[in-house]
């Protein structure tokens, strides 16, 4: 388990993390999700002590991470898939890690094969790496002392489509195993896909959090897209019971519950060819949130 308590850190007039509280729990998947410098580095490089907080508190089991008697045996961390030595192979960079927690070389092989870097891609020095390759060997080694914890930034950077599924799959069967796994990512619908919990930040505060359900109850706006074989007719009798309709490309977007369209549809004898929620999910939520910390703004 993972938990964070009023967590802040101040850098001068800046602030980066304001008073951040949420726990992440075993067999789950927790996705930290937010714009580019709305503090989810900053919080997990608190986690793992590479910065220490201005005020409150993170634990790993219990405890702050620098007591941890042999870190990543309890837990995997990846941060900056680009920070290893890019002197070093591809399997020097695993056997110093293996050498330091004390593993066999065994499972240095293990994890190439896991990640799958092959042989002659690990005797490559990391400086000729692709970013997706580096991402992979920063998986590797934060697997490598099959720790109970995972805590990833941006893991899926740099990875091609089949890349980002691979790691999907390999990240909710650690969760399905009993595994605590900390995600964060601009990627929302990745994140989405395999996340039991979202954490929403902006401007190092969060905004929001919740499983999708809960995070979509959020969002009051209700709108439908639907196409019909008379749509002309299925605006006259939704504006008939005052919703609103506007035309939207080849059909409508309406302001109402999709069940409610079916059912006026119904009652005029309307075949819809197409009917479904147009409130945007998570991403539209996510932008509404975040509003005020988007360079490009949000087209309401």
């Amino acid at each position: 388990m993972i938990k964070v308590e009023g967590l802040t850190r101040v850098y001068g007039a800046y602030t980066a993390v304001d008073d951040v509280t949420f726990t992440c729990e075993p067999g789950r998947v927790t996705g930290f999700l937010g714009p580019n410098g709305a503090g989810k580095s900053t919080t997990m490089r608190i986690m793992v002590g590479l910065t220490p907080p201005t005020k409150g508190r993170t634990t790993i089991k219990g405890v702050d991470y620098h007591d941890l008697p042999n870190p990543g045996r309890t837990v995997g961390v990846l941060l900056d898939a680009s920070a290893q030595h890019g002197g070093r192979t591809g399997r020097e960079v695993l056997t110093l890690s293996a050498m330091t927690m004390g593993l066999p070389s065994s499972r240095v092989d293990e994890m190439l094969q896991l990640v799958s870097l092959s042989p002659s891609e690990a005797k490559r020095r990391v400086k000729n790496y692709s970013l997706g390759m580096k991402q992979r060997l920063g998986i590797a080694n934060a697997l490598l002392g099959d720790p109970e914890i995972l805590i990833l930034d941006e893991p899926a950077n740099g990875l091609d489509p089949a890349g980002i599924r691979w790691m999907r799959g390999l990240l909710k069967s650690y969760a399905d195993r009993g595994g605590t796994v900390l995600l964060s990512s601009h990627l929302l619908h990745e994140v989405e896909m395999i996340a039991d919990e979202m954490i929403l930040i902006g401007r190092g505060k969060i905004l929001a959090q919740g499983d999708r359900a809960a995070l979509l109850s959020h969002n009051t706006k209700v709108e439908t897209l639907a196409t019909s074989l008379d749509n002309d007719g299925l605006s006259a009798a939704l504006s008939a019971k005052g919703i609103p309709v506007v035309p939207a490309g080849e059909g409508l977007r309406i302001t109402a519950e999709p069940v409610e369209v079916g059912r006026t549809a119904v009652e005029h004898h309307i075949v819809l060819t197409d009917l479904r929620s147009g409130d945007g999910g998570l991403e539209e939520l996510f932008l509404q949130l975040t509003a005020d910390t988007q360079r490009e703004g949000v087209v309401a």
